[in-house]
């Protein structure tokens, strides 16, 4: 789907990635955390570079625990350090 990523800002093909990965839904501390509502509705529409690339940073528990905002993960220097290379690139983000 065409859109803006919410990381990067470019006009690109974005997918919806889940803040709150749903590999931890089931986990006891993430229950504990977040509503179920939060778990499935807190999500950010990321292009096809930035979106792989937070996977590449962090773990599972890392993204829900830590970086589960959009402002959160831009806060994290080596994100922040790859948005700005990237929003620097061909306007084509991998899909």
């Amino acid at each position: 789907m065409e859109g803006v990523c919410e990381m990067c800002k470019r006009e690109v093909p974005t997918t919806s990635h889940h803040l709150i990965p749903k590999q931890v839904h089931s986990k006891s501390w993430c229950q504990r955390m977040f509503t179920k509502e939060e778990r499935k509705e807190r999500r950010a529409e990321l292009c096809g570079d930035c979106h792989p690339i937070i996977h590449k940073f962090f773990t599972h528990a890392e993204l829900a625990k830590l970086y589960n905002t959009v402002e959160k993960l831009l806060a994290n220097e080596k994100v922040s350090n790859f948005v700005i290379w990237v929003s620097k690139q061909n306007k084509k983000a991998k899909r």
